[in-house]
């Protein structure tokens, strides 16, 4: 979960910085002018938008394309446009539209006659392949057990359990998994929804991921992609967290985790049996849950079981069909049947369980979980229950969302769009059909209504985890258009992508080390293992902006260096590349997988 070593924090915990281009503060800020653009670039023949801004009215100034290679004018000058008005702590913006220049090659903008240029970008039919093998690398540097970017294990004595069926304290093997972002806390809400999203992306995007390292993480090819032996790592340890038929765990360690800063290996939380030895493992009661001063508000599980249903209906189909493995297969199937029953038995979320900190996953959302459940297994076994039971969950779940909110409490409304209604689309009649794309269609109406009238057309509210909200949504976007044919928000999602991707008031891209060269990026993210070793944690995609408000009422939060962002920071909200704040600057893995999908989608064939 996203509250980190906020005890430990000490001015001696630099990080170690890539060699990249920053954000530089004019000192007259009052009379300089900012340009933001997409920092991996453009495909041809789509719309590109790069923004202006200033303190100052621009009407007079024109732009230029600059080829980076040759220095020299590409196209140009052409007008700024009109002012859009005031967005942050800026008055002036202009939306620079040059979608009718296509020529591939390595570009920037700069204001015609001054040195005011935007970060370089390409432009190109293949600006986007690779990059999901990329963020799969983040994902695989994430695994608890062997570790491939650290070449070590660690945790190998989780763990003991609390509040399950049997007597507290009793030892389960619920080793393997995924750290969760910064912590070594590790949750069957976020992980399975992972495996959920690779999954998913796998079968829409078959032919796009490589098969580069063996099911350890290790350079090597092993006859399957490497998204599968990824995902694969977190269905066995979804496996060991259904012990037997009528079980299901689904929390390792809380946040007392959060008392140094150290590499997993050299754990030394202490959970009564000493430091770096046997942790907590919470048993899905779907009741409220917290050993100490704090408890969550649980009322059920089913928002675990359909996420663990679906993810284990599509590893029946992929591991049956594609990787001729029945035995898998068949293990997978019979228990996503079994927890999606515990599901049903159990309506209601599983939250995450605090400890000494008030923090959690809030999740209030299930009924979308089942839809997705229920139209998975009724494609693996005909059974016609299932496809009732789906469109019954739809109907109940929905629009309901984050999408047109202002707010809303940490992971309330999670996952945060629902593949449910895109797996029950092709299942159903025509009318049905269209009430699930109606369901879609309202939410991008509301994000949008939120983000039309500002120069980003940034609708998403920033709140923890803004980024990844983001990522959703592009997702949302894409599915509904590959739903309907209808692409009259194409251009929307391609707003959102250059968000995350640069096109922001701070000029960063979301992801760290993406784009590799020319970018700004995140240079220290609150990681033990980059800031330790002083290695990339590449491909991971930070929690993102907050409203200030949310800021500056989290505990513990210290900023170790000077905020190179200060310009940019606003009454709105605030981002800082700092190693201490666990709120914006945070590499999740759930947000990464999220993202994965639309990067897939946007890549090309291998």
């Amino acid at each position: 979960m996203r509250i980190h070593h906020t005890i430990i924090f000490t001015l001696a915990l630099m990080g170690a910085a890539c060699t990249q281009p920053s954000i530089t503060a004019v000192k007259d800020n009052r009379r300089a002018i900012y340009l933001r653009a997409n920092q991996i670039g453009y495909q041809p023949g789509e719309s590109k938008v790069a923004i202006a801004f200033s303190q100052k009215n621009l009407r007079k100034y024109e732009y230029v394309i600059i080829d980076v290679n040759s220095g020299e004018e590409a196209s140009g000058p052409r007008e700024l446009g009109t002012n859009i008005g005031s967005y942050g702590n800026f008055r002036y913006h202009y939306r620079l539209d040059f979608s009718n220049f296509n020529q591939p090659g390595r570009y920037q903008l700069r204001i015609a006659n001054t040195d005011y240029s935007s970060l370089p970008f390409d432009i190109g039919e293949d600006v986007y392949n690779g990059v999901q093998e990329v963020l799969l690398s983040y994902i695989r540097q994430q695994r608890c057990g062997y570790n491939p970017f650290l070449d070590t294990t660690c945790h190998q004595l989780d763990g003991r359990t609390v509040y399950g069926p049997m007597p507290d304290s009793t030892y389960i093997d619920a080793t393997g998994g995924w750290h969760d972002a910064g912590d070594y806390l590790r949750y069957l809400l976020t992980s399975g929804n992972s495996v959920c999203r690779m999954l998913f992306t796998y079968q829409e995007n078959k032919g796009k991921f490589a098969d580069e390292v063996d099911e350890r993480g290790k350079p090597g090819s092993n006859g399957v992609p490497d998204i599968l032996d990824e995902a694969r790592w977190g269905l066995e340890w979804m496996l060991k967290m259904h012990p037997v038929t009528d079980q299901l765990f689904h929390q390792v360690a809380d946040d007392r985790d959060h008392v140094g800063w150290q590499l997993p290996h050299e754990d030394i939380a202490d959970y009564g049996w000493g430091p770096n030895s046997y942790r907590v493992v919470y048993y899905a009661t779907g009741q409220p849950q917290g050993l100490l001063e704090h408890q969550n508000t649980s009322t059920g599980i089913a928002n675990l079981a359909g996420r663990y249903a679906a993810a284990m209906s599509m590893a029946h189909d992929i591991w049956k069909q594609d990787l001729d493995d029945p035995e898998f297969a068949a293990r997978c199937l019979q228990a996503g049947i079994e927890v999606y029953r515990m599901g049903q038995a159990q309506p209601g979320c599983q939250e995450g369980t605090p400890c000494r900190a008030p923090y959690r996953y809030h999740e209030i959302t299930w009924a979308d979980d089942m839809e997705w459940g229920a139209a998975e297994l009724y494609r693996q076994t005909g059974e016609s229950a299932y496809l009732d039971n789906a469109v019954s969950y739809a109907r109940l779940i929905g629009t309901t969302s984050w999408m047109g909110a202002d707010t809303a409490r940490h992971y309330e409304y999670y996952p945060f769009m629902n593949i449910g209604h895109y797996a029950l689309y092709s299942l159903v009649d025509p009318a049905f059909q269209d009430t699930l794309a109606a369901y879609y269609r309202e939410g991008i109406e509301k994000v949008w209504a939120r983000g039309k009238d500002n120069a980003y057309h940034f609708g998403v509210p920033f709140i923890w985890c803004s980024n990844n909200l983001v990522a959703a949504f592009i997702n949302h976007l894409i599915l509904y258009e590959r739903m309907t044919g209808d692409s009259s928000f194409h251009a929307f999602m391609l707003d959102n992508r250059d968000w995350l991707l640069g096109r922001n008031p701070w000029g960063v891209s979301a992801f760290v080390g993406i784009p590799p060269e020319g970018g700004n990026t995140p240079l220290y993210p609150h990681s033990p293992p980059a800031d330790i070793t002083g290695r990339s944690i590449t491909g991971g995609l930070n929690d993102g902006p907050v409203y200030t408000s949310i800021f500056s009422q989290l505990q513990g939060l210290r900023l170790t260096r000077e905020d190179r962002f200060a310009p940019f920071q606003s009454a709105l909200a605030v981002y800082h590349d700092d190693l201490g704040d666990y709120s914006t600057n945070e590499p999740t893995l759930d947000g990464t997988a999220e993202a994965l999908v639309f990067m897939a989608f946007l890549a090309g064939a291998q």
